[in-house]
C-alpha cells in the first residue's frame, strides 16, 4: 500500500513535546524523531525507545524489551502533528512534533 496523493504527513518530524515525559527524557538517546515514509513504513525514536512503524506502530524495543503498540497521527492547522501513541499493555501518550526543515511533504 502506498500513501495517498497529497499526503502531508510523509517526512521527518522532530518530537518536541509529550504529555507523559519531559524534553530531557524525549531526547535521552538523541533527538526525538518520527519518520513517516511514502510506503506506510517509518521509524520512531525517543527516550529509550526505537521502533519501526507500519499502518500502526509495530514491534520495537524499549530499554531492550520487545514492545508492540499502536497509534495515529493527525495534522494540525498550524502544520504540526499530534501523535497518539500506546504501548500494548503499557503507557499511552500524546506526542507533538514539527516538521524538520530538511524534510519535504509528498
Amino acid at each position: 500500500m502506498t500513501a495517498p496523493a497529497g499526503c502531508q504527513l510523509i517526512g521527518r518530524w522532530r518530537i518536541i513535546e509529550a504529555d507523559l515525559w519531559d524534553r530531557g527524557y524525549l531526547n535521552l538517546g538523541g533527538p526525538a524523531t518520527i519518520t513517516i515514509g511514502p510506503d506506510n513504513n517509518g521509524e520512531i525514536a525517543f527516550g529509550a525507545l526505537q521502533a519501526g512503524l507500519d499502518l500502526s506502530y509495530g514491534p520495537g524495543c524499549d530499554e531492550m524489551d520487545d514492545v508492540t503498540g499502536d497509534g495515529h497521527a493527525e495534522l494540525l492547522d498550524n502544520g504540526s502533528i499530534e501523535i497518539t501513541f500506546a504501548y500494548h499493555n503499557g503507557d499511552e501518550a500524546i506526542l507533538k512534533a514539527v516538521r524538520q526543515t530538511s524534510s519535504t511533504a509528498c
